[in-house]
């Protein structure tokens, strides 16, 4: 190890949550221990240590005798430019054995996985070795001992709350387009029926936003533990992205990863929404699951199949569940992208006249499980009682004060630029991509440019002439719109047929 230090500077370079050190190549340091570019080191200051790949630099950004790290690593180390840091080579990692065994085709016992899933946490493995453990485990290579011992390691890993009360409730969508945007009208509903509903979620790993990035639009999200139990404490709900808080951290790590790479195995899948549902102190949930030709889930038997593994799961770890199947051949509401979602949620929270009917469907009809499963109300009663909360606008009113009480409710933005698809021939819409509508959204800038995504006018079985508009794209920027317009002409979204469908 070398006793030379490196003075930091900053250069501003955004790699997410990964650590990155960058280093001259002629640094003596360098030199002196033979590190090259993706090089794993650890780097410290004072009592904290991160451990960080090595990018090098060949420029003058960096004068001899400076370092630079990328803008998460400034925070992880409590740096500031000019401070003294060391680096070393990193520690050895045991539990990279264990994954090339998984590579390999091995099954992981818990304590390998505790191994694994606790290193990931603590930001040992770089983006590289995390894509290597998700990949072995995806295609169905996770057996379900092994899932339920994944969850455990993920729970085991961060924090877990005790509300010090029962029943905790809590509710999940896994079907992408056909089912995203329901979550904040389930839990305005839930807590205004006096439910205890502290509301974690996630960001987009293939859809066009996730719960968190639309409801970052309306109010803050990123609400540190002590804050989320102030919000819960008073108002019985919130909406929390869960990558602020300590609950099962490694999620967060590998869905960071899992989105570029497009993985979601069901195991991965599984253990990601229990792992944070046990960890935020659920003890009811209710999991939704649209099936679809072109759903995340796409036939009834993936879709079995996948609730049985929920089931056992969750049963495995003493979290009561309720499994859901809903349809999900066309996306639930207007807006696909964050801003767009959030415009759909306030309709039908405000019950203004052009409220998505679908999604006020939608989301009455989990609520209604959700208040039955946890006891509020009788079998078969808990639809009405959403319905009067929701008509009563006593939901829209408690989803005010939960934002008022996460730092204040604002209004989505609009995209400055938007232009309509307009159908190139007179039909029914018979068929729509939910793939390739989220493709749309993205490459218009969704989630990234909260404003982004597109606005759907048609719904399945409408008659449409020439030139009606079948949606309009929102962006912020014109190569974005260009992108997306591109990507249309030889990718169709929707299907459109001479004849009404039977």
């Amino acid at each position: 190890m070398s006793g030379a230090a490196l003075r930091l500077r900053p250069l501003g370079i955004d790699t997410q949550k990964e650590f990155v050190v960058y280093m001259r190549r002629d640094c003596h340091i360098c030199r002196a221990e033979g590190f090259e570019a993706q090089t794993r080191v650890e780097v410290a200051l004072r009592k904290r240590r991160i451990v960080a790949t090595v990018n090098v630099i060949d420029s003058e950004l960096l004068a001899p005798g400076e370092a630079s790290l990328s803008a998460s690593g400034w925070p992880a180390l409590e740096a500031a430019p000019g401070d003294a840091v060391t680096v070393s080579h990193a520690p050895t990692l045991d539990s990279l054995s264990a994954v090339r065994s998984k590579i390999h085709g091995h099954r992981l016992d818990a304590g390998a996985l505790n191994d694994i899933v606790g290193d990931i946490a603590k930001g040992r493995y770089s983006d590289l070795h995390i894509a290597a453990f998700l990949s072995a485990c995806a295609g169905g290579r996770m057996d379900l001992r092994e899932t339920i011992d994944l969850t455990r390691a993920m729970v085991g890993a961060g924090d877990r709350i005790d509300w010090g009360g029962w029943p905790i409730a809590d509710k999940h969508c896994v079907g992408g387009l056909p089912g995203n945007r329901t979550t904040p009208i389930v839990v305005a509903i839930a807590a205004s029926a006096g439910l205890i509903m502290p509301k974690t979620s996630s960001r987009a790993i293939t859809s066009a936003a996730g719960t968190a990035d639309m409801m970052e639009t309306l109010t803050s999200v990123d609400l540190a533990l002590p804050a989320m139990r102030r919000v819960v404490e008073r108002e019985g709900g919130c909406f929390v992205w869960g990558g602020a808080l300590t609950l099962s951290p490694a999620d967060d790590v590998m869905i960071r990863v899992e989105r570029p790479l497009g993985l979601d195995s069901d195991a991965q899948l599984v253990a990601s929404v229990l792992s944070k549902k046990i960890a935020a102190g659920a003890t009811h949930a209710v999991i939704d699951i649209p099936v679809g030709p072109n759903a995340k889930v796409r036939s009834d038997k993936a879709a079995r199949s996948l609730q049985s593994l929920f089931e056992q799961v969750a049963a495995a770890h003493g979290l009561q569940l309720r499994v859901v199947r809903t349809e999900g051949v066309q996306p639930v509401g207007r807006g696909i992208g964050p801003a767009l979602e959030a415009h759909d949620v306030l309709s039908v929270l405000k019950r203004t006249q052009d409220a998505p009917s679908d999604l006020r469907t939608r989301s009455l009809a989990l609520a209604g499980e959700l208040l039955e499963f946890c006891g509020h109300s009788l079998p078969g009663a808990g639809a009405a009682e959403a319905l009067r909360k929701l008509d009563s606008g006593a939901a829209w009113s408690k989803f005010q004060a939960i934002c008022a009480a996460q730092g204040g409710l604002r209004e989505p933005d609009v995209a400055p630029l938007r232009e309509p698809v307009l159908a190139d021939r007179a039909g029914y819409v018979s068929g729509m991509d939910n793939r390739r509508l989220a493709r749309v959204a993205k490459l218009a800038g969704a989630p990234g440019a909260a404003a982004a995504g597109l606005e759907l006018h048609v719904r399945l079985g409408d008659r449409v002439e020439k030139g009606t508009p079948l949606f309009t794209l929102h962006a912020e920027a014109p190569g974005e719109l260009a992108y997306a317009k591109a990507y249309l002409l030889s990718h169709p979204v929707m299907l459109l047929a001479e004849q009404e469908a039977p």
